[in-house]
């Protein structure tokens, strides 16, 4: 992961929050994963991103992904579940479950989304020492450390590059300034940081911050553009346009189309390897 973010080019990163969509991702040829607590919620509680996952919910979530694919994957770690110390388990037990780096926020808890409103910031020297713990926490160096905050939104974007300052000094080895809301913005974020320390920029279809799209991002010095919930979106209209199409017509025949069929999914999932496997054990026996 370190090498990937340190490359001249950017870094594009998909959500993936289940097995399938991690090996359509990494068919499609994209070299890293992302695992969102918004996704993460949505899909195993059907619940908002409003502080009810635990960490061992997710970094179970962790584990899962990094058996179905052999990518990089970088976890959401919300505000590290609790002080410092919660932050070093966090990030042990992320590391243990196979992911390659992790971001903290500086919200206070209950904490939410990033692109809604309603977020409060920590005193920076709090968070300051939930990054420092982070740091001394990994065992593997190449671990990253992704320092997330808040304090665009409600204190301002010259409070949020200060706080983003304040988290690099502290070891962070890549920032996460979230929601600025224009491209000037972006621009100044990325300026702030230029032959510092890498930076990426949080892409939600429909949130607070601009979609400019890959190579915009990249001129504008981003070193990865975080694809983090649009995965969910559009796996959650599939499931609408198939199942309002069975509940209207009894019937799923003109979806048909719309959809990964039966040998074509199992093939996509790895039933083959699976089987090849248990001819190999058979023939054992």
């Amino acid at each position: 992961m370190r090498e990937l973010v340190n490359a001249p080019e950017i870094l594009v990163v998909p959500g993936a929050y289940d097995g399938t969509g991690a090996r359509i991702a990494r068919s499609l040829g994209f070299e890293a994963l992302y695992l969102s607590g918004f996704e993460t919620s949505a899909g195993l509680l059907g619940a908002p991103d409003l502080g009810y996952l635990t960490m061992t919910e997710m970094a179970t979530r962790v584990s899962a992904i990094c058996d179905a694919v052999d990518l990089p994957l970088i976890a959401d770690g919300d505000t590290g579940y609790g002080n410092p110390l919660n932050v070093r388990r966090a990030v042990r037990a992320y590391e243990k479950a196979g992911a390659a780096g992790m971001h903290i926020e500086d919200q206070t808890f209950p904490k939410r989304c990033g692109h809604l409103l309603g977020r409060h910031e920590v005193p920076v020297s709090e968070m300051v020492e939930k990054v420092k713990a982070a740091v001394d926490a990994r065992s593997d160096p190449d671990f990253v450390i992704i320092a997330r905050t808040d304090a665009r939104t409600t204190l301002g974007l010259d409070e949020a590059i200060d706080r983003g300052a304040a988290y690099h000094e502290s070891g962070a080895d890549m920032l996460f300034i979230e929601s600025p809301e224009s491209e000037d913005e972006m621009r100044r974020v990325c300026a702030a940081f230029r032959g510092r320390v890498p930076v990426l920029s949080n892409q939600i279809e429909g949130g607070r911050t601009p979609t400019p799209g890959v190579r915009v991002l990249e001129e504008m010095g981003y070193a990865l553009a975080l694809f983090s919930l649009g995965t969910a979106f559009a796996a959650a209209k599939g499931l609408y346009t198939y199942l309002a199409e069975l509940a209207a017509e009894g019937d799923t025949r003109g979806v048909l189309d719309d959809m990964i069929l039966f040998e074509d999914f199992n093939t996509l999932i790895g039933l083959g390897e699976h089987l090849e496997l248990e001819k190999r054990y058979e023939e054992r026996g």
